[in-house]
């Protein structure tokens, strides 16, 4: 019995003396932090793809609505938002719709490259944003 205990105790010891150098040379090659990302302001055009959820809103009785999102590169935001509490910026920009007319624009570019007019955005505050930013107002462009 003893002579197990002693095989994988030296097997273990083995592992550790291999395995610590790997260790010690991770922790010295750090990579520089993130640059944060280029700057969106009022008129710029934000492009990604716009992905759909449907999440219930509370304030009108659980119904459900549709989210939609897009995926991008970090942006910075214009002050007093800077980088949203983000190292970077943020990546996910949510699109709020005003009218129904908007929501159906939206519904037949899900999954689909898009770009839009960015007229009026925020970093995402209320607990019922899906993303880290929230743009409030915009205008789709079309591709020519």
């Amino acid at each position: 019995m003893t002579k197990r205990f002693a095989k994988r105790l030296a097997l273990v010891a083995t592992m550790m003396t291999l395995v610590t150098p790997a260790f010690s040379a991770q922790q010295g090659d750090e990579a520089p932090p993130p640059k944060p990302g280029k700057p969106i302001n009022t008129g710029d055009v934000l492009s990604g793809e716009l992905n759909a959820m449907r999440v219930r809103d509370l304030k009108n009785g659980g119904k459900r609505v549709a989210t939609y999102l897009i995926t991008s590169e970090p942006r910075r935001l214009p002050p007093p938002n800077g980088l949203c509490n983000l190292e970077t910026g943020p990546e996910t920009f949510q699109l709020v719709t005003s009218s129904d007319a908007q929501a159906t624009q939206l519904k037949s570019f899900v999954g689909k490259e898009i770009s839009v007019k960015v007229d009026e955005i925020a970093c995402a505050s209320d607990a019922g944003q899906m993303s880290e930013a929230v743009i409030t107002k915009w205008s789709l462009i079309k591709k020519q």
